[in-house]
């Protein structure tokens, strides 16, 4: 390659790089943003579980919102996973909350639960903090979770009757560390369901046909192209649609 043309290969290579760094930050930036109003839009709050370990929150959107939504996160995360999303659902007539499942203390904004990490009372967490969003003046509930906090979401919703009107799950396993959604705990939930993994992430997929199957009507699994888990399968490109499908299983089933 003679020198005007090698010249000329840099200076594409060189602007290649910096458009993709241009993009990169521009993403960033808009990240920071959406973050940012998320925390300005919310309060942070501490309720107790049914044995009497402090939890904490953030709660998003009009105190006069008559459906709630409780977002429960994932083993490796924490609930700042779930504040674009609350934010955004709150925005648009909900009353939504997020927490810290106990023994998760990230700090900061994103809050410290008290005790230890313990899958098996992820329910009792659950239901705790469907509670405290009920105290205001919430009617409909409707459910969120990843991973473990999906699975947390049909236990709970297998118990509550017509008192939960929709669930959604992401990368919900039927198990885990002693908290177990098997198949009668999936066929007793009368909430409309939607089960939602990635196509990369196989035992998540089969997890949620699994469910799909075992369960009654009204419900819903969706596979996504994608090798994420959890609440990873609301990041990248094609967030925006992954969002409008949580969003619009909320609206058709729990109604703001």
């Amino acid at each position: 390659m003679g020198t005007p043309a090698l010249a000329r290969w840099i200076r594409i290579c060189v602007l290649f790089v910096s458009v993709v760094l241009a993009l990169g930050m521009a993403a960033c930036t808009r990240g920071q943003q959406i973050r940012q109003q998320a925390l300005a839009d919310s309060s942070a709050v501490t309720f107790a579980a049914p044995d009497g370990t402090t939890l904490a929150g953030r709660i998003f959107g009009a105190a006069n919102a008559r459906t709630g939504v409780v977002f429960a996160h994932m083993v490796p995360a924490d609930q700042s996973s779930w504040f674009d999303l609350a934010d955004y659902v709150g925005e648009r007539g909900y009353r939504a909350l997020t927490f810290d499942f106990r023994g998760y203390c990230p700090g900061g904004d994103a809050g410290c639960s008290q005790g230890v990490k313990d899958p098996s009372a992820a329910a009792d967490d659950l239901t705790a903090a469907i509670a405290y969003v009920r105290a205001g003046n919430v009617q409909t509930i409707a459910l969120v979770g990843a991973s473990m906090g999906g699975t947390a979401a049909m236990v709970v919703s297998s118990k509550a009757g017509d008192q939960i009107a929709a669930v959604i799950t992401l990368s919900a396993p039927a198990a885990v560390d002693g908290l177990q959604a098997g198949p009668e705990t999936v066929q007793a939930v009368t909430a409309a369901k939607l089960f939602i993994a990635g196509s990369g992430d196989a035992q998540a997929a089969a997890a949620a046909q699994a469910f799909y199957d075992q369960s009654l009507q009204p419900k819903d699994v969706q596979i996504l192209t994608s090798d994420d888990h959890g609440t990873e399968l609301l990041e990248g490109n094609q967030s925006e649609a992954k969002r409008d499908l949580i969003t619009g299983w909320l609206e058709r089933f729990a109604p703001a």
